[in-house]
């Protein structure tokens, strides 16, 4: 692995800090009201890894959680309220939040709840109804 396989994140105020190794599993928006509840935003840019992937650096104890379902274990710093990332226990993955990591070559692929969306967007993308069919969706296109 190369040095360009490292990628450093933090919280808002640098309380929690962390790396990621290797490449995500992918990459999208979100549009579902979960995630836009959670985020404060119209969407959510995603980027899924292997839980291995990530690596604590710094702050663990300053690390919060919620779970509204059993299906998302959402991470916070209790400090500054900064949002870090998402357990998806089903998916096996973890959802890192794009804004929070540093110099990451962030390229979305996908759109995922299209439906639900406050804030359409023209870019070209795959519009998913729910999720990809291999991530337990349907994998059925929405209209844009």
């Amino acid at each position: 692995m190369s040095h360009a396989d490292i990628y450093r994140g933090q919280c808002f105020c640098g309380a929690v800090q962390f790396t990621l190794s290797g490449q995500p599993a992918g990459m999208g928006y979100c549009h579902c009201e979960s995630c836009r509840r959670w985020s404060a935003s119209p969407i959510n840019a995603f980027t899924l890894w292997n839980p291995n992937a990530l690596r604590v650096t710094h702050g663990a104890d300053d690390i919060s959680t919620y779970s509204k379902t059993p299906h998302s274990y959402r991470k916070w710093c209790r400090l500054c309220g900064g949002h870090l990332f998402t357990e998806h226990p089903g998916l096996g993955l973890i959802d890192v939040y794009a804004a929070v990591v540093d110099d990451f070559p962030y390229a979305a692929g996908v759109h995922v709840h299209y439906p639900e969306s406050v804030l359409p967007m023209d870019d070209g993308l795959p519009k998913l109804r729910d999720l990809p069919s291999e991530m337990g969706g349907s994998g059925i296109s929405a209209v844009e």
